[in-house]
């Protein structure tokens, strides 16, 4: 899948079918859904994981609990609009599903 057809699906009511949960939380989110798509990435415990957790706090404006999830994940806070890392984390994920 494209990261154009994801978000495409971003009209349905419910994610397409086959989502990895990674890609779940991000539709969820992409929703407007925070809390959904949190309860979703908190229980994934890869890096990417969190990652979207870490974003996910960047967004409710957690900065401490964000760097937390940003160490965790390997990353450092990114210096980029909240739309771009989803959008980066987003095509990160499809580029590994191909």
């Amino acid at each position: 899948m494209t990261l154009d057809a994801f978000r495409q699906t971003l009209s349905q009511s419910n994610p397409p079918t086959g989502l990895s949960p990674l890609l779940e939380a991000l539709w969820y989110d992409g929703k407007d859904n925070w809390d959904r798509a949190h309860e979703i990435a908190q229980d994934i415990t890869t890096d990417d994981g969190s990652w979207i957790h870490a974003y996910l706090h960047r967004k409710e404006g957690d900065h401490g609990n964000a760097a937390y999830w940003y160490r965790r994940a390997g990353r450092s806070m990114p210096q980029v609009s909240l739309g771009e890392e989803w959008k980066q984390i987003a095509q990160a994920l499809l580029q590994r599903k191909r």
